[in-house]
């Protein structure tokens, strides 16, 4: 698994959105956004991510930052995971692991001693160019807003 890392040009990809709308890099041309990626939609660690980035989105915009969300799921559960908590951003519906593998965050994870592959929740903050600027590794679920905004 090769992570994209600060420099690298985010490659070229379209996915859906939660709604069916073809999300690319080409839409964020011109603009900083945060591309964060994460296990399952409506799990806890992922619900409290979400729900703070929520919390934090007219921050994160006057900063200038669009926000887009990338897990595995189906539309219909992103969709529902953006409508229960009335999230602001798109939520991408990546089922065919296009945007995850073009990103790298797709491999081995542990969890109470079993091995198995899946997401890794990372964080990527990207400028006007398409470069990523920094990558977030150790993401804080309940606190991730000011863990982007920290380290500018």
């Amino acid at each position: 698994m090769k992570t994209l890392k600060p420099g690298d040009l985010v490659p070229d990809f379209t996915a859906n959105d939660q709604d069916g709308n073809a999300v690319s890099p080409s839409d964020y041309k011109g603009k900083k956004w945060i591309v964060f990626f994460y296990p399952k939609a409506s799990t806890p660690g992922c619900t409290a991510e979400a729900c703070n980035l929520r919390d934090h989105y007219e921050v994160l915009r006057e900063k200038g930052y669009e926000l887009l969300g990338v897990s595995a799921d189906s539309a219909k559960r992103q969709s529902n995971f953006k409508n229960k908590y009335s999230f602001p951003f798109p939520l991408l519906a990546d089922e065919d692991k296009e945007v995850i593998n073009a990103f790298g965050v797709w491999g081995p994870k542990k969890f109470m001693g079993r091995t198995y592959d899946g997401i890794h929740r990372k964080t990527f903050v990207i400028d006007e160019e398409g470069r990523v600027e920094r990558v977030i590794d150790k993401v804080k679920t309940k606190d991730h807003a000011a863990q982007i905004l920290e380290e500018q």
